[in-house]
C-alpha cells in the first residue's frame, strides 16, 4: 500500500481511539472534545424519545407498521416530493434504486471520484461499473468533467451532496438529460440542505438518504430512505425492500430484506421537527470556525458553492500537514476525523477497475489533506474556541 495511504490509515486509527475515550481525561482533568457527542444529541430529546419507545412497544407493530408509514409521509413532505420508502441503510437506498431502474451488468454509472465508498459499492452491488468523474473545488462531481466520461453504456449518474451542500445540479441535470441518464442523488449527508430554494432529495429522479446516528437526521441504529416523485419507482421499491413481496408470501420479484423498522421510524419522527433548527446551529458553529480560521497559514476553510444553503454535516478543512495536525489536536484532547483517507479508486475493493492512482489527482490530493473538525448541533462555542485556539497554536509552532 502507498505510504500516503498508510499514513492516512494511521490517522484514522488515531481518530478511532480518540472517539472511544471517556469524556474526561482522568490524568489531566481536561475535558475531551469528541468529534461528535452522541450523548448530547440524545439527551436533548430524552423525554420524547422515551415516549416514542413506549409507543412502539405498546403498539405491537415492529416492522412495516404505522410509525414507518407516518415517517415516510412526513419525510417525503419535508423533502418536497410525493414518496419516501424506508429501507435498512443508506447503501441499500442507493443500490435498490439502481436495481429498480434495471441497471446492472454491462451498464456504467458515473460517480464522483471523492466520496464515501458506499456510492461506488452501490454500483458494484448491482453488477454495474462505477466510472469516476473528477471533483471541483467544493469536492463535488465536476460537470465540466462529466460529459467526457459518458459512453453508450452509461445509464445513470450519482451526484453526491458531500459534507452538507448540494452538487451543481443544474449543470448535472442538463448534461444527464441530453445523454438520457437517470439522476440519483446521494443525499446521505445533506438532510435539509437547499439548492436554489429546493431541498436536496427533490433535485433528481430519486434520492437516497442515510439515517446513520451521526447524520443531521440520525436514528439510533442503521436506517435509510429513498425519496422520489415517481409512483412506479416507489411501488417497485416497496416490493424490493420486502423480499420482493407486495402481499404476504407472494413474491413477484427477487427482493431483499431491507426495511426501516418501527422503532427507528418513531425516533426519526421525533427528530425531524428539530432538523432545521439543528442545521442552523451547525451553520452558526461553522461560521464561527470560518471567521477565526480563514487565512490561517497551512489551513484552507470550506467553500460554499453558489446557490447552496449548506447544512454542515461536516466542517472539513484542508491541511498541508494533516497527520501532524491530528496528532497535535490529540495532544490537546481534541478528536478530528478524515472523510475520507483513501480515495475510492485506490481501495482494494475496486482494484479490478485498474485505475492508476494518479489518474484522479484531485481526489487523491483531497484524501491526503482533508480533515473534519468537531461539530454537532449542541456543541458549545467555548469548545469550538478550544479547537480554534489549538489550530492557531499549531500554525505558530
Amino acid at each position: 500500500m502507498p505510504r500516503a495511504c498508510l499514513e492516512a490509515l494511521r490517522g484514522r486509527r488515531l481518530y478511532s481511539r480518540l472517539s472511544n475515550l471517556p469524556a474526561r481525561n482522568q490524568r489531566t482533568r481536561v475535558q475531551m472534545i469528541p468529534f461528535f457527542d452522541m450523548q448530547a444529541v440524545q439527551t436533548a430529546l430524552k423525554p420524547q424519545l422515551s415516549e416514542a419507545f413506549e409507543r412502539v412497544s405498546r403498539s405491537g407493530h415492529m416492522i412495516l407498521g404505522p410509525e414507518l408509514a407516518a415517517f415516510e409521509e412526513e419525510f417525503a413532505r419535508y423533502c418536497g416530493v410525493r414518496f419516501c420508502i424506508g429501507v435498512g441503510n443508506g447503501l441499500d437506498a442507493l443500490a435498490l434504486t439502481l436495481r429498480a431502474w434495471d441497471i446492472g451488468p454491462g451498464d456504467e454509472v458515473l460517480v464522483p471520484s471523492h466520496t464515501f465508498i458506499a456510492t461506488w459499492l452501490a454500483v458494484s452491488m448491482v453488477g454495474a461499473t462505477p466510472v469516476p468523474v473528477e471533483i471541483d473545488e467544493h469536492y463535488m462531481l465536476d460537470p465540466r468533467c462529466l460529459a467526457e466520461r459518458i459512453t453508450p453504456r452509461s445509464a445513470a449518474v450519482i451526484p453526491v451532496h458531500l459534507y452538507g451542500q448540494a452538487a451543481p445540479m443544474d449543470e448535472i441535470r442538463e448534461i444527464a438529460s441530453k445523454a438520457g441518464l437517470l439522476v440519483l442523488e446521494d443525499a446521505a449527508q445533506a438532510h435539509g440542505a437547499m439548492y436554489r430554494e429546493r431541498r436536496c432529495g427533490s433535485l433528481g429522479h430519486a434520492a437516497a438518504f442515510s439515517f446513520y446516528p451521526t447524520k443531521n437526521l440520525g436514528a439510533m441504529g442503521d436506517g435509510g430512505g429513498i425519496v422520489t416523485d415517481d409512483p412506479a419507482l416507489a411501488d417497485k421499491l416497496k416490493a424490493l425492500r420486502n423480499y420482493g413481496s407486495k402481499a404476504k408470501y407472494v413474491h413477484e420479484v427477487s427482493g431483499v430484506n431491507s426495511r426501516l423498522d418501527e422503532l427507528q421510524a418513531a425516533i426519526l419522527r421525533v427528530k425531524l421537527p428539530h432538523l432545521d433548527d439543528w442545521n442552523e446551529r451547525r451553520r452558526a458553529i461553522a461560521r464561527h470556525y470560518t471567521s477565526r480560521l480563514e487565512g490561517l497559514e497551512g489551513i484552507e476553510t470550506p467553500l460554499i458553492a453558489p446557490n447552496n444553503e449548506h447544512v454542515f454535516h461536516l466542517y472539513v478543512i484542508r491541511a498541508r500537514e494533516r497527520e501532524k495536525l491530528m496528532q497535535f489536536l490529540a495532544s490537546r484532547e481534541i478528536a478530528g476525523a478524515i472523510h475520507y483517507p483513501v480515495a475510492a479508486h485506490m481501495q482494494g475493493a475496486f482494484s479490478m477497475l485498474g485505475i492508476p492512482a494518479n489518474d484522479l489527482p484531485l481526489a487523491r490530493r483531497a484524501a491526503e489533506e482533508v480533515l473534519s473538525l468537531p461539530l454537532w448541533p449542541q456543541m458549545r462555542i467555548e469548545d469550538a474556541d478550544r479547537v480554534i485556539e489549538a489550530l492557531h497554536d499549531f500554525a505558530r509552532r
